[in-house]
């Protein structure tokens, strides 16, 4: 058994992508064009779950959220911009340095940390938001993962995930069709065996006190280059899990 959840192979190619995080057309354009669909289901559902107005301003205001595996900041900095207390966490040094240099930039106050999510456990700090945006396919053991990411969830906080559902579609579209044909990613970002169905991601996750309440398929329509919230879960897919509540 992995006794971390690093893949140095992972590390070391998104590594040699950190200076290119906020370039909107080069290797993260997909990301990008992904944002506006994942930023509003986060948004409207930890709202909701935490009785807020998702379209009041600073909807997130006083919530302690950590987004595990953040790259640049692309998910990360709007989270601040909602009024969270945000942490972004990293396993490439220099993608979390290249992160840190964007925040400080646009004036935003992020604590960015190189660090494993295992790691950040043995501090014991708690958080009311988790967010894990298209890592579980990329690290060396998806079970300690899940484990780790559940337990920096307060209780009665919520965890998000979002990744890539393992079916032939999948593979057509999310390995073949993206690294291959269309080159919206390099070659060899993703493993398909490494992609996970939703029932496998929640039958992980109970074990831990998570319990998923929404999924929804995300996307993408050629048109307008944009991508939306959907049914079908049959390549991307967001989940929203919840822990309960102490008693």
């Amino acid at each position: 058994m992995n006794t971390t959840t690093a893949d140095p192979q992972e590390i070391e190619q998104f590594t040699r992508l950190a200076e290119k995080w906020w370039d909107v057309e080069g290797e993260f354009r997909p990301l990008h064009q992904l944002n506006p669909a994942r930023l509003a289901y986060i948004r409207d559902h930890v709202a909701g779950h935490f009785g807020r107005d998702p379209l009041a301003e600073g909807p997130l205001r006083r919530l302690k959220l950590i987004d595990i595996g953040c790259g640049g900041g692309l998910l990360t900095e709007p989270m601040r911009r909602l009024g969270a207390d945000v942490t972004g966490i990293d396993a490439g040094a220099e993608t979390i340095e290249a992160a840190r240099r964007h925040a400080e930039m646009v004036g935003l106050d992020i604590a960015y940390h190189h660090i494993l999510p295992e790691d950040m456990g043995r501090e014991r700090k708690r958080y009311d938001v988790v967010l894990n945006m298209e890592v579980v396919e990329h690290v060396a053991d998806r079970a300690l993962f899940l484990e780790t990411a559940a337990k920096l969830v307060k209780p009665g906080g919520v965890m998000i995930v979002s990744t890539i559902n393992r079916t032939l579609k999948s593979l057509a579209l999310a390995k073949i069709g993206a690294e291959f044909i269309l080159r919206w990613v390099p070659a060899g970002t993703h493993d398909w065996r490494k992609f996970v169905r939703p029932s496998e991601l929640a039958n992980e996750l109970l074990p831990h006190g998570m319990d998923v309440r929404d999924m929804k398929g995300l996307n993408y329509n050629p048109v307008d280059a944009s991508w939306r919230q959907s049914r079908d879960l049959g390549v991307n897919y967001m989940i929203f899990c919840t822990k309960p509540a102490a008693s």
